[in-house]
């Protein structure tokens, strides 16, 4: 792949990680205020509906970093925007929109 493309793909793979960290701290802050263990009833069960839509998010951000530290790393090994099952490139389009992918659409699909 042309290093330029390359370079694009690394910076929109930073600038998402860069979204997801600040979505983990944006997310802590709404927890602690959202009441915790202080409060009545009501701001209780509304902060442990939060911690647990939480805890939910920050499993599918584990996810995400992962695929973004994956990513980063078939790059270093210049396997980047090559499928990983049919080994065909995979689509610009598709890398615009999922910079983080390892699969091309055809591929994907067949995965669901």
């Amino acid at each position: 792949m042309d290093p330029a493309y390359l370079q694009r793909y690394h910076s929109l793979l930073l600038k998402k990680q860069h979204d997801l960290l600040s979505a983990l701290g944006e997310a802590h802050s709404r927890l602690l205020a959202a009441g915790g263990l202080l409060g009545d009833l009501i701001e209780q069960a509304n902060a442990d509906a939060e911690a647990e839509l939480q805890i939910h998010l920050h499993r599918t951000d584990g996810r995400l970093a992962r695929a973004i530290e994956e990513a980063w790393a078939r790059i270093k090994r210049g396997t980047y925007g090559v499928c990983e099952v049919c080994k065909q490139p995979i689509s610009e389009a598709r890398l615009e929109a999922v910079p983080w992918t390892h699969l091309g659409r055809e591929c994907k699909e067949l995965e669901r």
